[in-house]
């Protein structure tokens, strides 16, 4: 097994300020890092437990197959301050017969976004045998 250290989602938009600007004002994402000048630079967000990378430029937007799922406390007060900051939502917070919580919205190159919310009575929140 190798020993992974850390890792990050790497993202090459096809318009990278756009796309800065939606994760890191719209999103609210904070900034990890950064690298690089000009418009093609590099910013890091975090994202809970990993990163989000935004950096380069593609000719093309990525494959629909691409979708992040970030996880909330709270997906109607998440909802309320993205629609406050103007971000689209695609469908608001409902729960799902799997019982997570789940409200999607797209980035601007169409990047499926889940933001779910595991509800405190959810399997997810236990560990068998523990």
């Amino acid at each position: 097994m190798v020993h992974v250290l850390s890792s990050r989602i790497l993202l090459h938009p096809t318009d990278p300020e756009r796309s800065r600007t939606f994760y890191g004002e719209a999103l609210g994402l904070a900034v990890y890092r950064e690298f690089g000048t000009g418009p093609e630079r590099g910013t890091v967000y975090f994202l809970g437990g990993g990163f989000l990378e935004v950096s380069g430029r593609s000719e093309s937007p990525p494959s629909p197959g691409l979708q992040l799922w970030l996880q909330v406390p709270d997906a109607r007060a998440a909802h309320a301050e993205l629609v406050e900051r103007g971000v689209e939502v695609t469908r608001p917070p409902l729960k799902e017969p799997w019982g997570l919580i789940e409200m999607w919205m797209v980035d601007p190159d169409g990047v499926r976004i889940v933001v779910v919310e595991v509800p405190g009575d959810h399997p997810m929140r236990f560990r068998p045998g523990i």
